[in-house]
């Protein structure tokens, strides 16, 4: 099996270029030549000694194109570190197969493999995070799930008692658990679920020492470890955007556009991106604009927005706050400077007094 040490630029004429469609099991992959004709059309399993047998026997570097899901991020660093090129592309960007009537492996390979061949900037790269970044993000992923579970567990636990006869509160006691015996095993179950989250807090607070940048955006009000964290290890590099205002589309925080003529209709945004992050970024935006957020600029300036009424007026100012809280996020971690919570307004008392004066 050969081994390449350097990674090839995907945007330099490779030898060969595949259409991989990825699956649980098997995945399907459509070769082209240099003649951008079809030399093979082959399934392989989708474990790492299979796909280091079969793209260990390519010959020459291969650019494999394939779209983002659960299996591509290991597949593409597998790839990459074998020497090869990967593009991995926004599923949404490739309408031409989700919403083609003649839908198989075959074909999405094929059409992989031909889009990267003659048309490769309709794919908008996505960039995988390390795997480092990965396991440490799984942590927060899987507490995620086990406070949905609870929630759940709590909400049916609640049910089944109303139509017994009884209001569970918070805090149940011990005497009602005894009326209803019948629930206590579903009751039990909810203590085990808050355990278990209890055992993932303690590995976020290990995290927040691996991670010391999280502090420095944890000096905005409404952003804790899990806020600063999920931002820290979905982004994984800070230097992947050039400009802060592009987080909020990478995180589907930008209203879409439809705009034709002098017709510019107000759409909901794209929700693109992380939807775990996105839906953490709301929470604090709604945090800030509530009762307990402190005053700062971006609070008065989410207030402004949510004053000029209209239809959803409110939900679009936390929307807006959340995106521009996502800036601020990046701006702190890129630069390393200290949050100044109302920074704007200062300036403009500094500003009339000197005109005062």
């Amino acid at each position: 099996m050969k081994k390449h040490t350097k990674p090839m630029d995907w945007q330099q004429k490779p030898a060969v270029l595949i259409g991989m469609d990825l699956g649980d099991k098997e995945s399907q992959l459509c070769v082209l030549g240099a003649d951008n004709e079809i030399r093979q059309q082959v399934r392989v399993r989708m474990t790492t000694p299979a796909l280091e047998s079969w793209f260990g026997g390519v010959q020459g570097r291969a650019l494999v194109v394939m779209e983002a899901g659960s299996h591509s991020p290991w597949v593409s660093r597998l790839l990459e570190g074998m020497g090869h090129g990967v593009i991995v592309a926004d599923p949404r960007r490739l309408r031409l197969i989700s919403a083609s009537d003649k839908k198989n492996d075959v074909e999405d390979a094929r059409m992989l493999a031909r889009v990267g061949a003659v048309l490769p900037e309709l794919l908008k790269v996505v960039k995988h995070r390390s795997a480092e970044a990965q396991r440490d993000l799984t942590v927060i992923r899987a507490r995620a799930r086990l406070v949905e579970a609870r929630t759940k567990l709590w909400c049916s636990l609640r049910g089944l008692a109303k139509s017994l006869g009884h209001r569970l509160p918070r805090r149940v006691k011990e005497e009602t658990l005894k009326e209803l015996a019948i629930l206590e095993p579903l009751w039990k179950a909810v203590q085990d679920v808050s355990q278990r989250i209890q055992e993932y807090d303690g590995q976020i607070a290990e995290l927040e020492k691996k991670y010391p940048e999280v502090a420095r955006l944890q000096q905005i009000a409404g952003v804790g470890p899990l806020i600063s964290l999920t931002f820290v290890l979905t982004l994984d590099d800070h230097m992947r955007f050039q400009k802060s205002r592009q987080i909020g589309s990478y995180l589907g925080l930008r209203p879409r556009q439809r705009d034709s003529g002098e017709s510019q209709p107000q759409l909901r945004i794209t929700k693109g991106g992380d939807k775990y992050l996105r839906s953490l970024l709301i929470q604090g935006a709604q945090y800030i604009l509530g009762k307990f957020g402190p005053d700062t600029d971006l609070k008065r300036w989410g207030q402004k927005l949510a004053a000029r009424g209209g239809k959803n007026a409110k939900k679009r100012a936390v929307v807006a706050v959340a995106r521009k809280l996502a800036v601020l996020l990046h701006r702190l971690w890129s630069d390393g400077s200290e949050y100044q919570p109302l920074r704007h307004s200062q300036v403009g008392m500094v500003g009339a007094s000197e005109a005062v004066g």
